[in-house]
């Protein structure tokens, strides 16, 4: 699958024509719901999570029996600018965290019972600094995409994605900014709790990539080339690989937010499959959502990236395959259904 991607062209040749939700997988579902015992719509957005669920793994009964999350690093060459609260030597420190089994996104995810996979990308290398030049050549973003591609377990019953990168806010934060405009202090929020003199410096390095790169991307994709980083073009190729594979995906916060909204800025129809998670207390990624049309799951103030919303929403989905599976159905008590509703 990833192996025949090698431009920005082929992404969008392959955004051009990804499948569409099964339809008739939701029937099925749909007759199954109105005989459980409930009033009808009882079980508001459980119920609409469930219909997505059938209608993108394509299956009349959903699952949730093999959950993944994908997590990606990469490290920012705009780090120079003293914009985080953390050195950029942190993100490989998180990553050996990862691999021992002591984040945060550990513990959420063993409570899922979610498969993690992580992929590091050229912890070594630095995308360049977007203030002077490109992040990054067409070349290493479409390698950065294959490598999100290639994370996806093609037997997942839902993807989670998330990141790990030192000054990955300021680079979300620059990608909504040359997207859709408005101020950089719309975009702009304190990331890993950065000072006041940090958070001006944030500003000025989102102001001055629009400033550079504004007049020559031509959409999303070149968004991502200029201003991404290798983590959040390889969550953007990990979001379409999941369309592909009929795997329904839980967005995570703000950064992963950017990569979905630039694949959202070359084709709408590309986050049909995807819900939202939860809404970060990044300021920037409750006017990302509007811009998107997506509702978060959870409002819970969070704002540490690493996938750790979307899990947590996954365990609301599981809830609600759940239910959809196992609660009796009026027949099953002798009710009438009429009377019920």
């Amino acid at each position: 699958m990833a192996r025949n991607i090698g431009s920005l062209d082929d992404i969008r040749s392959l955004l051009n024509s990804l499948p569409r939700a099964s339809e008739g997988s939701v029937i099925e579902a749909r007759k199954r719901d109105l005989e459980l015992t409930k009033p009808r719509g009882s079980l508001g957005r459980l119920e609409e999570i469930v219909f997505w669920l059938c209608r993108w793994q394509q299956k009349s009964v959903p699952d949730m029996d093999h959950p993944q999350v994908c997590v990606f690093a990469g490290n920012h060459g705009i780090t120079r600018h003293d914009i985080s609260a953390f050195p950029a030597s942190v993100t490989a420190l998180m990553v050996e965290n990862f691999v021992k089994g002591g984040a945060a996104i550990n513990q959420l995810s063993k409570e899922l019972g979610a498969e993690i996979t992580i992929r590091t990308l050229d912890l070594d290398h630095p995308t360049c600094d977007f203030t002077q030049e490109a992040a990054m050549s067409e070349d290493e973003c479409v390698d950065a995409f294959r490598t999100g591609m290639e994370a996806v377990n093609p037997n997942a019953s839902l993807m989670c994605p998330g990141e790990m990168g030192i000054g990955n806010t300021t680079s979300a934060a620059a990608i909504c900014h040359l997207i859709w405009n408005g101020m950089p202090s719309d975009w702009v929020g304190s990331g890993t709790g950065i000072n006041n003199e940090q958070y001006q410096r944030k500003i000025d390095v989102v102001r001055q990539a629009k400033f550079l790169h504004e007049a020559s991307v031509t959409d999303g994709l070149d968004v991502l080339r200029c201003v991404g980083g290798r983590e959040i073009v390889a969550m953007a190729g990990a979001i379409i690989a999941a369309r592909l594979l009929h795997v329904p995906v839980m967005l995570d916060g703000f950064i992963c937010g950017a990569a979905a909204a630039a694949l959202y800025e070359t084709s709408p129809q590309s986050l049909l499959h995807c819900m939202v998670g939860h809404g970060s207390a990044e300021p920037g990624h409750r006017l990302l959502l509007d811009r998107i049309g997506k509702r978060p799951l959870l409002d819970l103030g969070l704002r540490l990236g690493e996938g750790t919303g979307a899990v947590l929403a996954g365990l609301v989905v599981r809830a609600a395959v759940t239910c959809h599976n196992n609660m009796a159905c009026f027949d099953d008590i002798g009710l009438a259904r009429e009377i019920a509703h």
